[in-house]
């Protein structure tokens, strides 16, 4: 499905840069911290006379504004289409900047925003990310781990109770629906790119690392004001949620360039799965077309290396760990249901693997050891995965270990003094919807199509799971009225309405026909299933994204800037204000 999304946007941006008379990286109306750095590129629908060339920023020669002259490309990729090139530039004076390209025959105007900062306001900045986490995600972790009586939740979230919100719009550069890449993108740079970019504006060349880059957050931190930087998740650490933190790639599955990147970058903290990417080709279970062990690598750089939950509390309590690699999978790590409950998925092969929880809590104490200040990135990303496979209890599962580490952060920085500002968003939206409630007593064959046990509005009635555990989790989601969370975008599939306890959801195979998908024959036998004939294409084998703007919650310093309706990449000027970052210089 990643293919997909990555062909299609090549596709859009190869047909869309030819609508402009020349297309001009950053986009028009883009917003730039000033004194970060980005890559100037004008692109030309064919090939031009460099002698004609008139490039202006208000009124003057780019060359005079950025300090030097770019690489005039001629014919860029071999083809008749020439190109100006201005690596690593900078803006410092806040205001509107008007850009004026012209090559002797077509002309285009367009207009940036320079933006500062006030002074610092806090410390520490924590980035929660639940990755396609909706809001029936959110409602229903509220319902199976506070409880509900006579219509009144009997506690609320950490993730709702935080005194600021905003709704947050999601759309790409190349289209309304973003994925993880562009989306998290957005946050890490407060700039726009398309599908499966991420650091970069994803340009019309065929290399996925020469596009023009754009300066992360983590870099910004690091370089004007010292901080720590952590990225933690339980996702592969090379997927795109948390590599945009730090990668510059115009393709989100570029594993073994990123995990290059991440080395180059040197992130205090980086934990989450995806081992098989660290490894050298040859070693059991790698996924690495080369020979480079980065595994090595890292240690030899100073890392303390975690492949346990033992490990990383251990290596986290001594003083002397300042730089902590935490890898406790070949792939994506498992989510909360099948570590603590059904010992699903991967949990036989990786039995030691840490939650969020102690995850998080293994990055505050290490990264805190930095006088400076820190930013850390936290993801639940496999709320996004389960929710793709239509996994609707894992999903709501890993929505509560998502909020318990939101709760143990709070927890920390009220300890503090309140110093670190705590922003909890989702990347983008899944069409899911809470419809009501599911009667379906598991231990017995229905006399009636599992749909007709789908009970909505006053029928629904309230949900019978186990009272939750010390950390919110019901022992059991095989009720016997469980919570009915349907989505709107489905592949053809068997649908059995019941939770999957063996493994997760697995709804389509490969088809016939090359890059297609049909129904998982594997669940046709379950009673009262269902044939459920999708209205996705057929190359799509799960569930999509959808675009309705996400929520947003904070708490902290600086955390005042979240109300209404803001856009994503919105959520960078925040952390950027409330860390000072265009008055730290230079």
């Amino acid at each position: 499905m990643i293919k997909y999304f990555a062909a299609a946007s090549l596709m859009v941006m190869a047909s869309g840069s030819s609508l402009l008379a020349q297309t001009v990286y950053p986009i028009d109306r883009a917003e730039i911290l000033a004194g970060a750095t980005f890559d100037f590129k004008v692109e030309f629908p064919d090939r031009v006379d460099p002698a004609k060339l008139q490039v202006t920023v208000n009124g003057e020669d780019y060359a005079a504004v950025f300090g030097r002259t770019g690489a005039f490309i001629e014919r860029e990729d071999g083809k008749e289409q020439s190109a100006l090139m201005l690596r690593d530039v900078a803006l410092t004076k806040p205001g509107r900047v008007t850009v004026e390209v012209g090559d002797g025959t077509r002309r285009r105007k367009l207009v940036w925003t320079v933006y500062d900062t006030g002074p610092r306001k806090a410390k520490n900045v924590i980035l929660f990310i639940g990755d396609g986490m909706s809001p029936a995600h959110r409602t229903a972790a509220r319902l199976l781990s506070k409880g509900i009586a006579e219509g009144k939740s009997l506690g609320r979230l950490a993730i709702d109770d935080m005194p600021h919100m905003a709704l947050v719009a999601t759309a790409g550069s190349d289209s309304i629906i973003t994925d993880s890449a562009n989306s998290a993108s957005a946050y890490a740079t407060g700039h726009k790119t398309a599908s499966a970019a991420m650091g970069v504006y994803a340009d019309r060349t065929i290399s996925p690392f020469d596009d023009p880059r754009v300066e992360t957050i983590t870099s910004l931190a690091k370089r004007r004001l010292g901080l720590s930087i952590g990225i933690v998740t339980n996702t592969e650490v090379e997927d795109a949620t948390p590599a945009a933190m730090i990668a510059h790639t115009r393709r989100r599955g570029t594993y073994d360039e990123i995990v290059a990147q991440y080395f180059a970058a040197r992130p205090d903290v980086l934990m989450g799965g995806g081992s098989a990417n660290f490894l050298p080709k040859d070693a059991p279970g790698s996924k690495r077309k080369d020979d480079i062990d980065y595994v090595a690598r890292f240690r030899e750089a100073g890392y303390r290396m975690a492949t346990t939950a033992g490990e990383l509390n251990a290596l986290a309590a001594q003083p002397e760990t300042r730089r902590l690699l935490g890898l406790f999978a070949a792939g994506n790590m498992d989510g909360a249901l099948d570590r603590k409950f059904l010992k699903g998925g991967g949990v036989g092969k990786f039995p030691e693997q840490p939650d969020l929880t102690e995850q998080v809590q293994a990055a505050l104490d290490v990264l805190s050891r930095n006088d400076a200040g820190f930013f850390l990135m936290v993801e639940s990303g496999m709320i996004d995965k389960y929710a793709h496979l239509l996994d609707m209890e894992r999903a709501v599962y890993d929505t509560i270990m998502l909020d318990n580490a939101v709760r143990l952060a709070r927890d920390w920085a009220r300890s503090r003094g309140d110093d670190t500002l705590i922003l909890v968003v989702a990347d983008h939206n899944h069409p899911n919807s809470l419809v009501g409630t599911l009667n379906d007593d598991m231990g017995v064959t229905p006399n009636v199509p599992l749909r007709e046990r789908v009970s909505v509005y006053e029928k629904a009635g309230f949900p019978n799971y186990p009272d939750p555990d010390a950390e919110g989790y019901p022992s059991r989601v095989d009720v016997s009225r469980r919570l009915a969370i349907f989505s709107a975008a489905l592949p053809d599939h068997y649908e059995t309405f019941r939770p999957k306890l063996d493994h997760p959801n697995e709804p389509t195979v490969k088809g016939e026909a090359p890059g297609t998908f049909k129904a998982n024959e594997k669940y046709k036998d379950v009673p009262g299933v269902a044939l459920r004939f999708g209205n996705l294409p057929a190359m799509m084998g799960a569930s999509v994204h959808s675009g309705e703007d996400v929520i947003l919650t904070a708490a902290g310093p600086g955390s005042e800037r979240v109300r209404g309706s803001m856009d994503n990449t919105e959520i960078f000027r925040v952390i950027a204000d409330a860390l000072g970052l265009a008055a730290a210089g230079p």
